[in-house]
């Protein structure tokens, strides 16, 4: 079990949820996080379950929330389940024995994830989604996840408007097992599939990271050496495909398209080398998950099943606006 621990600076950011503060949590050992489990009282905790923290992304996300449930006044722990759902499951019950108060939970799937929610809420444990979705409404309180539909239409758009309407591309998925990888599949496909020129060559799943991403596309560039763009369903992907393309002296030759707004994609937008991104906002969940939780815990029990969070187009036109896993 991993449990994080860094300090960084307050960021203001208003998007369609609120405002949200930076994050600040803290870095420990398993041993630590089952002795807090003991000593603090069960009405002062909140588990922050996060599907990994192999990924900037998702530390941010998880550290965001333990923030906010610490400044609400509450102990936090995060939870690393390392996309792997027999781990998170090992997670829950550890949870459940040690009596938290509640969950800011990232789902490792959005089927086999519905069991763990289920212990908890039998076990009197309100448990809050964030960022990924289960596919059942009546186990979580609410599920605070990004538009990703919405995001990747425009990713479609801003891949038609530089692309062109005829090229050779490849899209690389995320886990299977995750609604947000074919939500945002799909979304672009609503956009690019309304051009027979535009033709995908491969699409592979390379799990939303890097090192995955690197060595998928380093196996199709050697079946299609001659391609013009590549979506990546996440900007580790996006990051790992772009050092593919490096590798083979093709990174000026072929546009790569990220999703998730991470701040090295931000960083490569702004220096010309990646296309475009789609802003998720990490923070902004996070903070939701953690003050709807707060709530809950105070009485509050009219949710709504779902809070979509907006996605934004980030290219080089606007990404001065941009930093920090939001706007800046």
């Amino acid at each position: 079990m991993i449990i994080s621990c860094s300090l960084s600076r307050s960021c203001l950011l208003t998007c369609l949820v609120g405002t949200v503060f930076a994050a600040c949590t803290s870095r420990d050992s398993g041993d630590l996080a089952k002795a807090e489990s003991v000593t603090t009282p069960a009405s002062q905790r909140m588990a922050v379950v996060v599907s990994t923290l192999n990924n900037p992304w998702f530390v941010v996300l998880g550290e965001s929330a333990a923030k906010r449930a610490r400044e609400l006044g509450y102990e936090a722990t995060i939870f690393d389940s390392r996309n792997d759902p027999a781990q998170e499951a090992s997670h829950f019950e550890n949870i459940v024995a040690s009596g938290y108060q509640a969950i800011l939970f990232n789902p490792t799937d959005a089927d086999g994830s519905i069991a763990n929610v289920r212990r908890a809420k039998t076990a009197g444990i309100p448990v809050f989604c964030m960022d990924r979705e289960v596919n059942a409404t009546d186990v979580a309180v609410t599920q605070i996840i990004s538009d990703n539909y919405s995001g990747a239409v425009a990713i479609g758009q801003y891949f038609v408007k530089l692309v062109g309407k005829e090229g050779k591309y490849v899209e690389l998925l995320g886990l299977t097992g995750d609604n947000n990888t074919w939500n945002r599949s799909k979304g672009f496909h609503s956009v690019v599939d309304r051009f027979p020129g535009l033709k995908m060559v491969a699409q592979q799943s390379a799990d939303f990271d890097r090192a995955k991403a690197l060595e998928v596309l380093e196996s199709v560039l050697q079946a299609n050496p001659e391609i013009d763009a590549v979506f990546a369903g996440n900007d580790a992907m996006a990051m790992g495909a772009y050092r593919a393309l490096v590798a083979a002296d093709k990174a000026d030759k072929v546009r790569v398209f990220g999703f998730d707004g991470a701040d090295d994609v931000v960083k490569l937008i702004a220096e010309g080398k990646i296309a475009a991104t789609g802003m998720q906002f990490p923070k902004v969940m996070a903070q939701t998950a953690a003050e709807s939780a707060n709530s809950y815990l105070k009485g509050e029990r009219n949710f709504p099943k779902k809070i979509p969070v907006a996605v934004e187009l980030v290219s080089q036109d606007n990404v001065r606006k941009f930093g920090d896993y939001g706007r800046k």
